[in-house]
């Protein structure tokens, strides 16, 4: 990319980027996110509210009237987007090039599977409350298609780690349950019969293991490779900070964290 200073005047009113709670306050900064998030390329991007930001705010007029023609053509995210990008020079021919095949790529695909690129980069991102949003929204739409039952399953097990992320244990361990119902994988017994302990008393553990009736031998492994992740993770720089802090500065430093995690 070209740009690192903005050269354009900066919007006294920023464009608020709903899906990921982020204000906009340049065209610099705009095409540092379209570049950058490119599954998270929607409708509170591609909008007339856009258009008008754009005119009112950095007085583009020429960039508002090219994309504003582009929402009347409907021709595609990339004939709306790329010009954004030729405005200021922000990326070379070979990057213009590579931006537009990524694009297209993900319009061919199925609404569902775009929304699900798009909540599993919020997961990364940490943006939990963000993610789960747009699972849900997938799961209740469950639209047409070939995705099959494999891949609502995949949402499920995404949504649980979405709620784990979260610390809502036990949420995470029914969406764990819905995957692995559909799925039947090691994996997500492993995930689920892992969240268990973290929110039941040990007797009812116990009890919800043998109402599952899952394999007493991989039970056992599951559990021994979660104790073999925690002695190795008491070891850790992290975890000998944590001892060190006062309780009550560990518990501000979770919360915290919490309710970056759940903005939306």
């Amino acid at each position: 990319m070209s740009f690192d200073l903005c050269q354009i005047k900066t919007a006294a009113k920023p464009y608020y980027i709903e899906s990921v709670s982020t204000n906009i306050y340049s065209i610099e900064e705009l095409c540092f996110y379209l570049y950058e998030n490119i599954c998270l390329i929607d409708h509170t991007i591609v909008n007339e509210v856009l258009c008008d930001w754009i005119r009112d705010e950095l007085g583009l007029k020429k960039l508002y009237r090219q994309l504003y023609e582009q929402l009347e053509k409907q021709e595609g995210i990339s004939y709306f987007i790329l010009p954004i990008f030729r405005e200021v020079g922000y990326l070379s021919t070979q990057q213009m090039r590579e931006m537009q095949e990524k694009i297209s790529k993900l319009e061919v695909q199925a609404e569902d599977a775009r929304q699900k690129l798009k909540a599993d980069y919020l997961v990364k991102c940490g943006m939990y409350g963000n993610a789960m949003h747009e699972y849900y929204q997938i799961l209740e739409r469950r639209g047409p298609g070939n995705l099959g039952a494999q891949f609502y399953a995949e949402i499920w097990n995404n949504l649980g780690c979405a709620y784990a992320g979260m610390f809502q244990f036990k949420e995470a361990s029914e969406c764990y349950l819905n995957a692995w119902k559909q799925l039947k994988t090691k994996e997500v017994l492993r995930k689920y019969v892992s969240t268990l302990p973290l929110y039941m008393p040990k007797e009812q553990y116990k009890k919800r293991l043998k109402e599952l009736g899952a394999d007493p031998y991989l039970v056992t492994k599951i559990q021994e490779y979660n104790s073999r992740i925690c002695r190795q993770a008491a070891g850790s720089e992290e975890i000998k900070r944590l001892k060190e802090e006062e309780p009550g500065k560990i518990v501000e430093e979770l919360k915290e964290s919490y309710r970056r995690s759940a903005k939306c």
